[in-house]
């Protein structure tokens, strides 16, 4: 069993794979989860990722020089990515390889391309597909949708390893119940929108 210093903050986190390393102060929120091999050092500031994110297998986290690395509620932070003293929003996803440097700024519902190099500073905002090194917005599109989901998967597969099952997307009943997630975060998206255009109505 892996055993954690005592800066390190699990807030009911859904899976945290033995392998993972993690060192200095360090918060994980309620239904994240940790993959093989990740490693998460913070010998000052504070790394913290939210509720319902998920940081795929060898993902590096590190603080950097002015703060930690913040990851908002249901990020996916995919396979070898390295995210280094930045801030990224809710429902973002952080493409294979890619890398997040120091005080960069990621908006909500934002897709990092694989392979991307977002440079020290860089803003991005909300609703934005990014590629390149360095990383540059290509195009404007609210990605909550897919981002979500893509979490929202990850975390039911985290339950399922939590208990030793290492298959459990290859079962109808878990299609079943992906669908049927997509459908609630599809109505939660709908909502959303019709709040977002009434209050511009009102505005």
């Amino acid at each position: 069993m892996q055993t954690y210093g005592p800066d390190v903050r699990l807030d009911n986190p859904a899976f945290i794979h033995d392998s993972a390393q993690i060192f200095g102060c360090n918060r994980i929120e309620d239904g994240a989860s940790v993959w093989p091999n990740v490693v998460m050092r913070a010998e000052m500031h504070e790394n913290v990722i939210g509720r319902f994110s998920n940081l795929q297998d060898f993902v590096m986290v590190h603080v950097g020089t002015n703060c930690g690395t913040t990851v908002g509620a249901y990020c996916s932070i995919t396979h070898h990515a390295t995210i280094h003293g930045c801030t990224i929003g809710d429902n973002c996803l952080i493409g294979i390889n890619a890398t997040v440097m120091d005080d960069a700024v990621i908006g909500d519902n934002c897709i990092v391309a694989g392979h991307s190099i977002v440079t020290a500073g860089t803003e991005i905002p909300a609703n934005s597909i990014v590629a390149g090194s360095p990383a540059k917005v290509i195009k404007t599109r609210n990605n909550f949708i897919a981002n979500r989901m893509n979490a929202v998967i990850y975390h039911l597969n985290a339950l399922a390893y939590a208990e030793g099952d290492h298959r459990a997307w290859s079962r109808p009943e878990v299609r079943a119940q992906i669908e049927a997630e997509r459908q609630k975060v599809v109505a939660d998206f709908e909502a959303m929108q019709a709040n977002t255009g009434a209050a511009d109505a009102e505005g």
